[in-house]
């Protein structure tokens, strides 16, 4: 079963990673199995560092190498797709719900626009935007303050999850 997906989209520097960590904190506070899927435009990173075992496996050829800890596994997978609903459903079925930060062309996937005054907006030039987070006291329908990260999740929860377990 897929999760359901919602991301926050903004422009650089507008406070979309501190606003959906706030969110997220929230979420799992109440419960629920929360995973977050970070989009940036920067190429080249890699965990793999020189001489290390998954860097030789990497160098090797391999498609995709897994690092498992006794705290946690890293996966490290030649990306196929930026579709976050297909990541969502391959990495995170097991999960309540999916955040993703970025992504501002995912289609159907709801968006949170995430704004500071003065800056541009995204609303008329994407599709999805179901509600906005802004410093400007805005008087729209499904608006919230910066610093309203609970009320963003009662908005989350209200519309997308089920009561936690």
């Amino acid at each position: 079963m897929r999760p359901p997906v919602i991301t926050f989209i903004g422009w650089h520097g507008c406070g979309k990673t501190t606003l959906a960590a706030q969110v997220v904190r929230q979420l799992k506070e109440r419960g629920y199995a929360v995973a977050v899927v970070k989009s940036t435009k920067d190429s080249g990173i890699f965990p793999d560092q020189a001489g290390t075992d998954t860097a030789i496996h990497r160098q090797a050829g391999a498609d995709a190498v897994a690092l498992l800890s006794p705290e946690r596994m890293i996966i490290t997978i030649e990306n196929q797709t930026k579709d976050l609903s297909a990541i969502a459903s391959r990495f995170f079925a097991d999960m309540d719900i999916v955040i993703g930060e970025g992504f501002k062309e995912a289609a159907a996937v709801p968006k949170i626009e995430v704004f500071r005054s003065g800056g541009p907006r995204l609303r008329g030039q994407v599709s999805g935007v179901i509600a906005v987070a802004s410093d400007c006291g805005l008087s729209e329908e499904n608006s919230f303050g910066l610093d309203e990260s609970g009320s963003i999740a009662d908005f989350i929860q209200e519309r997308f999850l089920p009561p936690p377990a």
